[in-house]
């Protein structure tokens, strides 16, 4: 009988450590130039929870004032996700402030957009943001391939749903990198927390770095 619960019990132990060995890795992130700490989203434009968790991550980090980072994870049971992302960059080559408009309106039109009229629901943001739309927005592909680097960086950090959130930090050997927000409701808790590890920043992050932070403007 002893030998038996030995047996469950080390069974119990390396299913545990293999649950922590695969599960969301976000050492490799960074906050972005400037920032000690950041919030990060990994999102889906067709993810109902994405839609949920869009405001909520904007307001908190804007209360906290600190940067919001996107990454592109079109999951494949999605059947527009691909596109409207790649349709999200696109306005981000025009503004960082107009794609994370239209990821909003997106979200917030989420429960109409289908395959098939996607187009027509972009074409009514570019309308009202007095933005041309080509035809042909990636001639090149070139949005194509930063829509699918995104994805794959969360493939290599494990990632399996979305949305999924992390508070990252750095500056500090004591302090956690990153932590995943899996409760929404504690998310400012958890940049309270990073912030007082991270310490303050030491510069203001310079205008138009290169990376995926992107600042919602005051309403």
């Amino acid at each position: 009988m002893k030998l038996l619960i030995r047996s469950v019990l080390v069974l119990l132990a390396a299913m545990t450590l293999a649950s922590l060995c695969f599960g969301a890795d976000a050492s490799s992130l960074k906050p972005p130039p400037g920032a000690r700490v950041a919030v990060v989203m990994f999102e889906d434009l067709e993810c109902p929870d994405c839609a949920r968790a869009y405001p909520v991550v904007w307001d908190v980090a804007k209360a906290h004032n600190v940067p919001v980072v996107l990454h592109d994870f079109p999951l494949p049971i999605h059947n527009w996700s691909f596109d409207a992302a790649i349709y999200g960059r696109y306005f981000d080559t025009q503004s960082q402030q107009l794609g994370n408009d239209f990821r909003g309106f997106m979200y917030e039109n989420q429960r109409n957009v289908n395959r098939d009229n996607l187009r027509q629901f972009v074409q009514k943001f570019a309308e009202d943001h007095k933005v041309p739309l080509p035809f042909s927005i990636d001639p090149d592909g070139k949005l194509k391939a930063k829509v699918q680097a995104d994805y794959q960086m969360g493939q290599r950090m494990n990632l399996e749903h979305t949305p999924t959130i992390f508070v990252i930090g750095q500056g500090t050997t004591s302090a956690t990198p990153f932590v995943e927000v899996v409760d929404r409701a504690k998310l400012s808790e958890l940049i309270e927390d990073m912030q007082k590890k991270a310490g303050p920043a030491t510069a203001t992050p310079a205008k138009g770095a290169p990376t995926r932070a992107h600042k919602k403007k005051a309403s």
